[in-house]
């Protein structure tokens, strides 16, 4: 098991000619951010292999396969509440998706996806080139997950244990923000009815609204309220000295 502490780091990491040009010439748009984060995050693995240093003053992370957290907050907090509302994909879910023009046929699959998740219809979520996803894991686990955006910055996000209240406090180290540690070019929202017993489908989502521009919100469809969430890209998680 490799080891690493942590030092936040800000980075610019040129994209090498030929893996960009394999993924420009890809047409399939399930794997197209997919492609692009496993480039970035190549690049992050090879520098902070130097940059996390072991020392036995500071917290231990384990690299793991690429996971992703679904986050609300302001982007230009450090910290803040409500991290209780937090969901975790252990797996990346975009290409586990399901198309809008598939909906039908997942409904009459009684809502089982191809990848064997089950679709709740009062509760559903999309990416940004309009698949329909799996839902994360909520809550989001406490503990210490190494975080990025696949941009410029590296940082340990701390969950807290929920308090009395049930409310779970989040921080980021050595200043970082949200904005920070969001991969623009995910975006996700989740869906729900907006009021009690309407309809919201699905079938009801303008496929022409997609894809969604990095950064920009996720579309509304009618009959849901809409819940826009961060994305960010987890590479590293805390464990015990």
């Amino acid at each position: 098991m490799k080891l690493f502490t942590h030092r936040l780091i800000r980075m610019r990491c040129p994209i090498p000619h030929d893996a960009a040009w394999a993924c420009a010439k890809s047409t399939h748009h399930l794997l197209s951010h997919a492609c692009l984060a496993t480039l970035w995050l190549l690049t992050i693995s090879i520098v902070t292999q130097s940059v996390y240093a072991a020392d036995s003053g500071q917290t231990k992370f384990r690299r793991i396969s690429t996971q992703y957290i679904a986050a609300l907050g302001d982007p230009g907090a450090t910290s803040g509440n409500s991290a209780q509302l937090w969901g975790l994909w252990p797996v990346d879910p975009g290409p586990r998706g399901v198309k809008l023009n598939r909906y039908h046929s997942l409904k009459d699959a009684g809502g089982v996806a191809p990848a064997r998740w089950m679709f709740d219809e009062a509760d559903w979520w999309l990416e940004e080139h309009g698949l329909i996803m799996e839902q994360p894991t909520v809550p989001l686990p406490p503990g210490k997950y190494v975080v990025t955006g696949a941009r410029k910055v590296t940082a340990v996000l701390t969950i807290h244990p929920a308090d009395g209240h049930g409310d779970r406090r989040w921080e980021l180290d050595r200043g970082a923000t949200l904005y920070d540690v969001t991969h623009l070019a995910c975006r996700s929202a989740r869906y729900t009815p907006a009021t009690a017993g309407s309809s919201c489908s699905p079938a009801n989502a303008k496929q022409t609204a997609f894809p969604v521009a990095p950064g920009g919100a996720m579309p509304p469809v009618e009959g849901c309220a809409k819940q826009d969430y961060a994305v960010l890209i987890v590479i590293g998680v805390g464990v015990e000295n």
